[in-house]
């Protein structure tokens, strides 16, 4: 894969077209290998990217907390080593949350925004599933955190195959372990659960959602995209959270993508990528013309889901 200096560091991505770079970024504790079957039936036209966040998949592994503002200020850099611009974002997990940060930092260089099963709005503990919120307490808890996921890498080797329809490949489980060989590896995936803003903390995360919420309920000139989907194992976004995007997120279209768990990409690849270009194209964001953007954009429509079972489609707007 292409590798750039970013700060101290690197990072590498995966890349394949031209044109309009549409962005793809990763969650937690998957790479862009998440994004294979996906890129690919984008096609053309379009400048396809995804990045490994630091510490993550093959990029380097710098001497940082490995914190919220730790992938953002590395995120910036690459996007700044690329010299990425007019961007049509596509965010799953963290990288969702990772995308809304980097569009309301940056406003002017953002085209659009999809995104699915993500962090949409500050977090209470209630709205984890009853099975998952002791596991995430443990995983914040100092000492047992560290135990599960340093040393038993706990988030590998259980979390993932657990929370997908389509059972992982041995050669797709190996891709995924590759990068996390040992305890210290493995800093990253024991960062990120304990960066979910819950119950208010941690305060500059929860200072992060709200600021990023800020601007998701005032761009209508951004079109935006929320990819839902049949309830499977470990999926985050049910109906409140939908219906909560329905109401505060301008400019969204929702689209429903079939059955899946909280990894969709791994399940709908293919119902992904046709939800991702049926709304880029109609709201003309891979040719170039951007049609309404600069004149507050205009109201989402009710659109239809990618065909196929259990996909249907609806959209609200601002």
């Amino acid at each position: 894969m292409p590798v750039v200096q970013v700060l101290d560091s690197t990072m590498t991505y995966q890349e394949v077209g031209a044109g309009v770079p549409l962005v793809f970024l990763h969650g937690n504790p998957t790479s862009s290998y998440v994004w294979r079957r996906v890129m690919p039936r984008i096609g053309a036209p379009g400048r396809c990217l995804a990045p490994d966040l630091i510490g993550m998949g093959e990029s380097g592994k710098p001497p940082v907390r490995y914190r919220f503002a730790d992938h953002a200020r590395y995120l910036d850099a690459w996007f700044d080593a690329l010299d990425l611009d007019r961007v049509v974002l596509v965010g799953h997990d963290w990288g969702g949350a990772l995308a809304f940060d980097w569009a309301a930092r940056h406003p002017g260089r953002t085209r659009g925004v999809a995104f699915m099963e993500t962090i949409v709005r500050p977090m209470r503990w209630d709205d984890l599933p009853a099975t998952a919120r002791p596991v995430f307490e443990s995983f914040r808890t100092p000492g047992v955190g560290e135990s599960m996921i340093l040393d038993q890498n706990v988030f590998i080797e259980q979390a993932l195959p657990a929370t997908v329809v389509t059972a992982l490949t041995d050669e797709d489980m190996s891709a995924y372990r590759r990068p996390y060989p040992t305890p210290e590896s493995r800093l990253p995936l024991l960062q990120w659960p304990r960066e979910l803003p819950l119950d208010g903390a941690p305060a500059d995360v929860v200072a992060r959602v709200e600021a990023y919420d800020a601007w998701l309920a005032d761009s209508p000139q951004v079109p935006k995209l929320l990819l839902t989907f049949d309830p499977g194992p470990g999926t985050m976004m049910g109906p409140a959270v939908i219906e909560w995007s329905a109401a505060n997120i301008a400019s969204l279209d929702i689209v429903g993508c079939g059955h899946a768990g909280h990894h969709a990409p791994e399940d709908q690849p293919e119902a992904i990528a046709a939800a991702i270009v049926a709304w880029a194209d109609r709201h003309h964001l891979r040719d170039g013309s951007r049609a309404g953007a600069e004149t507050g954009g205009s109201p989402a429509t009710r659109t239809p889901g990618p065909a196929g079972p259990g996909a249907s489609g609806s959209a609200a707007g601002r």
